[in-house]
């Protein structure tokens, strides 16, 4: 990947706005489990860093998905996960199919002032029965007069406390689980939607995360994202852009972590020499180090052709299972070389090992990846003839 000046500008502008408006501040958000997400996305958006490579008749810069992955890549360096998690839903994860798909004016209602910062956005797919396996998802969505009227229910969403609109996964018809679902757009004020409870979770604290309910929501029928029927595609496209953004944002948290540890390590002694000192851990540093470079050659193997129009769903699979078990990885070695310091709250390795864990569950489990990959290169056992389905 040859990366040119206006990308680098982009990092630039990205890292000083995380030196000037986040990292001052991501201890007391951690602590109090939130960050105020409208007042940090309105100075995004005034930046133009909430709509990288969206339109620009909605208020996007128009730049290719690259930019994005610079960008995703760039806020690795806030020190701890909630807050680029909450960003990257915004940018990458509920508004894809909407810039892509939506109507014009679904996209001046609702993309458009997310893109300014003027809104909180979230997705809404997962459910307490419907993680992973999207096709199960129970929430439905029936057409009266002139409106959808909403029933079910939405776990595990991300900004859900704050969020202004939801992008909605429901199903629209009684059809095959892959046919019947649709994404509609769901303002969080509407009457019957009901933000049950504020999840508490082992890390990205500093990220509200919500239980939704809905209860006969109504909404126009206008606000569906492309044509009905057609949710689960649409969701799995904006999976393979999620997926490829998790990867390029775990890879500099990554290296973050390992630089800190040699810097610990060379300062900590124990039996008359540094810990670095000892054979063992170098190696072992400069193998987590190599590992990382590996994830980041397939990144931006994976966005060079994603840009060219390639389907990418295998590299984004692979990437976002890397980047996944890496983040286990890299922390719980990098933690040992801490020793009693590792475990502390307050260690930076410790939010790492937190926060990390999350890649491997979220936007898709290691497990959905691996069938995904073995899907795409034929490697499925086949079916067995009249074994149950």
């Amino acid at each position: 990947m040859k990366f040119t000046e206006e990308h680098d500008q982009l990092r630039d502008t990205v890292t000083k706005f995380i030196d000037r408006e986040i990292n001052p501040y991501i201890d007391a958000w951690e602590e109090a489990e939130i960050f105020p997400a409208h007042d940090l996305f309105k100075k995004m958006g005034d930046l133009g860093l909430l709509g990288v490579s969206k339109p620009e008749e909605f208020g996007g810069l128009g730049l290719d998905y690259t930019y994005s992955l610079v960008m995703a890549e760039a806020l690795g360096n806030i020190n701890g996960g909630g807050v680029p998690m909450a960003i990257g839903v915004q940018t990458d994860m509920c508004t894809p199919a909407l810039a892509k798909f939506g109507s014009d004016a679904l996209r001046r209602e609702f993309l458009a002032p997310a893109i300014a910062g003027d809104v909180v956005a979230c997705v809404g797919v997962s459910e307490p029965h419907a993680g992973s396996d999207v096709a199960a998802v129970k929430t439905t969505a029936k057409k009266v007069g002139g409106d959808w009227v909403i029933n079910g229910g939405k776990m595990w969403i991300t900004s859900g406390i704050q969020a202004d609109w939801m992008c909605c996964l429901v199903n629209t018809s009684d059809g095959p689980p892959h046919k019947n679902k649709s994404l509609i757009i769901v303002p969080m004020d509407t009457k019957g939607v009901q933000r049950a409870r504020k999840l508490k979770k082992i890390g990205m604290n500093s990220s509200d995360t919500a239980q939704i309910f809905f209860d006969d929501v109504k909404v126009p029928l206008g606000n569906i994202v492309g044509q009905e029927g057609m949710g689960f595609m649409l969701q799995m496209i904006q999976f393979q852009e999620e997926r490829l953004w998790a990867a390029a944002n775990a890879m500099a948290g990554l290296t973050k972590v390992i630089e800190l540890t040699k810097e610990y390590t060379r300062e900590r002694r124990a039996f008359g020499k540094s810990i670095l000192d000892n054979q063992v851990v170098h190696f072992r540093l400069a193998e987590l180090s190599t590992e990382v470079e590996c994830l980041r050659a397939l990144v931006w193997s994976a966005a060079e052709q994603y840009i060219s129009g390639t389907d990418v769903t295998r590299l984004a699979s692979m990437a976002k299972l890397k980047a996944g078990r890496l983040s286990r990885e890299v922390a719980d070695a990098c933690l040992q070389y801490w020793g009693g310091m590792g475990y502390m709250h307050e260690s930076p390795v410790s939010r790492f090992f937190r926060d990390g864990r999350l890649c491997s569950i979220g936007g898709g489990a290691d497990e959905i990846m691996l069938s995904i990959i073995c899907k795409l290169e034929g490697t499925l056992p086949k079916r067995v003839k009249g074994a149950t389905k």
